[in-house]
């Protein structure tokens, strides 16, 4: 289990820009894949972005390829998503996940999660 702390949500206008950042504390960052999963009120949790150990690979969601972007830091053990052009249905509360394997699409291919932080997009 590794504890993940998320920070950087907001209230944005459409069109504008957020970058959310995952804290993870643990002496082996570099064992974990990560990814980052957003919720809506009334909806399961969906994918929205992932990394590899290293940072090499990432995968995306279709509905945010090439307005988002998942970064790792691993010197800080800290995950990024940096969000452009935001769209009102991009509102939801986002979690990162730390998983043992890499590019995983479903909630079930990570065992630790943040607490989550809210953003909200207004049109």
């Amino acid at each position: 289990q590794v504890q993940l702390v998320e920070s950087g949500g907001g209230l944005v206008q459409a069109g504008g820009s957020l970058r959310l950042s995952c804290a993870a504390s643990t002496r082996t960052f570099t064992d974990y894949a990560m990814a980052w999963f957003r919720q809506a009120p009334g909806k399961e949790r969906e994918f929205v972005a992932a990394i590899t150990r290293s940072g090499l690979g990432v995968a995306y969601a279709d509905s945010v390829k090439g307005r988002f972007a998942i970064s790792r830091d691993n010197a800080r053990n800290t995950v990024y998503l940096q969000m452009n052009r935001l769209k009102p249905e991009d509102t939801a509360v986002y979690y990162c996940g730390a998983g043992d394997s890499g590019l995983r699409t479903s909630v079930d291919g990570y065992h630790s999660w943040g607490q989550g932080t809210q953003v909200t997009v207004s049109s």
